[in-house]
């Protein structure tokens, strides 16, 4: 499982890498590309992000059981 998690991070950097460089790429006039593909490694980043986000809270929720304050005193 730590290996899993360890891609999916991996993952979310690389896409963070790939806008930087892009950005930059486009700033210093190397090459000129639609804008499309900015926003399209952006949501990339998201869905990732999202995924990884959702694994998490599905793991806690499957290890800590959540009490909340009217069960505590019935």
């Amino acid at each position: 499982m730590v290996s899993f998690n360890l891609i999916r991070y991996e993952i979310f950097v690389l896409v963070g890498v790939l806008m930087v460089l892009g950005t930059l790429v486009k700033l210093f006039g190397f090459i000129d590309f639609s804008s499309d593909w900015f926003w399209l490694l952006a949501s990339l980043g998201l869905v990732v992000e999202g995924v990884i986000s959702l694994a998490k809270q599905k793991q806690f929720d499957s290890k800590y059981k959540i009490i909340k304050k009217d069960e505590l005193y019935d």
